[in-house]
């Protein structure tokens, strides 16, 4: 059974704790770039987003448009760089586009 705190701890705070003692923050980090990427990218590159997968410090992104793959291969950096930002940390080094 989780052990009781005697002071009040603000929920945010209590959520953090829950995701450290269960270990889902890998987890989270992968729903977080999906959602990083369609805030980032925009409707209009999501429209073509077939599948979104985050594997360690790499996202792997599937794309039903290969002309639209190769337009975004010129700016990679850039795009990882802006979903750091979105994200909040250092979490994608390297982007795989497919």
């Amino acid at each position: 059974m989780a052990k009781r705190h005697a002071e009040n701890i603000s929920i945010g705070d209590a959520l953090k704790e829950f995701i450290e003692k269960n270990r889902l923050e890998k987890g989270l980090d992968k729903v977080n770039a999906k959602e990083a990427w369609d805030k980032v990218m925009g409707p209009a590159i999501s429209k073509y987003t077939t599948d979104l997968k985050l594997d360690r410090e790499t996202l792997f992104v599937q794309l039903s448009s290969s002309v639209l793959r190769e337009e975004l291969s010129y700016g990679t950096e850039k795009i990882i760089k802006l979903l750091n930002e979105e994200l909040k940390k250092e979490l994608i080094k390297k982007l795989v586009l497919r």
